[in-house]
């Protein structure tokens, strides 16, 4: 979570795989894979949505509102600017706009990573805690880019309740996971467990396994990394921004002071 974001430089590049596992399935390890076996960006949403400039994370802000306005045509032409360029897609800015995708991308694959109920829960259960915390909305406020987090955050929770039809609870990955099962064809459909390597997904896009190993990345050690990182960022912007207020209010005061003994 929150690691280098990948950005296009080939904006004619068409998503060709959407991984569409419920966040906490290892997104990021997929990301990671994805782009080795793409040579291409992967849009992976902390990734994205903490590393990016301010408009671009901005702009899943908007999509989300047109999500929640049911403004279809607006919806597709924002998304498809968003993933422009992008050879992959993985975490809940894709599984959140899985109909959308599948009609602008006909061709592409899709990748269903699954995971052990209990597991998964232990997992998501901190993310859906923090996720759409008022607190630290406050804190990030001059931090630009992550600024606009919370109010997106808000936007998964409310796609992921549309499509199981509940609240967050233990079970939401087994009824997202039927949802998908539902509503991609067969054939454009790849089911795996979480820590099934390379082969399945190699298989699927008809590369050669690679030699290295699959990647594994402890999104958890990476999510209390990087919450720390923007407690830190945030601390010194607001440092910043009282320094100036009462440096500000010091020569007004002092001005006011000279007016009145003139």
């Amino acid at each position: 979570m929150g690691q280098e974001a990948s950005v296009p430089v080939d904006k004619g590049r068409r998503l060709e795989v959407i991984d569409a596992g419920f966040s906490r399935t290892g997104t990021l390890s997929y990301a990671y894979a994805l782009e080795k076996l793409l040579d291409g960006p992967v849009h992976h949403t902390a990734s994205q949505l903490f590393n990016r400039e301010d408009s671009y994370c901005k702009e899943w802000n908007q999509i989300y509102r047109y999500r929640r306005e049911g403004d279809r045509t607006q919806l597709l032409k924002a998304l498809e600017d968003a993933f422009s360029g992008f050879a992959g897609a993985t975490d809940v800015t894709a599984i959140d706009f899985l109909p959308e995708l599948m009609e602008l991308y006909p061709d592409a694959k899709f990748v269903l990573v699954t995971r052990p109920p209990a597991a998964w829960w232990k997992s998501f259960k901190s993310v859906a805690d923090n996720a759409g915390s008022r607190a630290m909305g406050y804190i990030t406020m001059p931090l630009p880019g992550i600024r606009w987090f919370i109010d997106t955050a808000r936007g998964f929770f409310e796609a992921a309740e549309d499509r199981t039809g509940r609240k967050c609870n233990p079970l939401w990955i087994e009824q997202h996971n039927e949802y998908v099962r539902n509503l991609v064809p067969k054939e454009r459909l790849l089911e795996v467990e979480l820590g099934s390597g390379w082969e399945p997904l190699c298989k699927l896009l008809g590369k050669p396994i690679p030699k290295e190993p699959f990647p594994q990345v402890n999104e958890a050690a990476a999510r209390d990394n990087f919450t720390l990182n923007i407690l830190r960022k945030a601390a010194m912007a607001w440092a910043g921004i009282f320094t100036v207020i009462g440096v500000i209010s010091y020569f007004t005061w002092q001005l006011e002071i000279r007016t009145f003994n003139r």
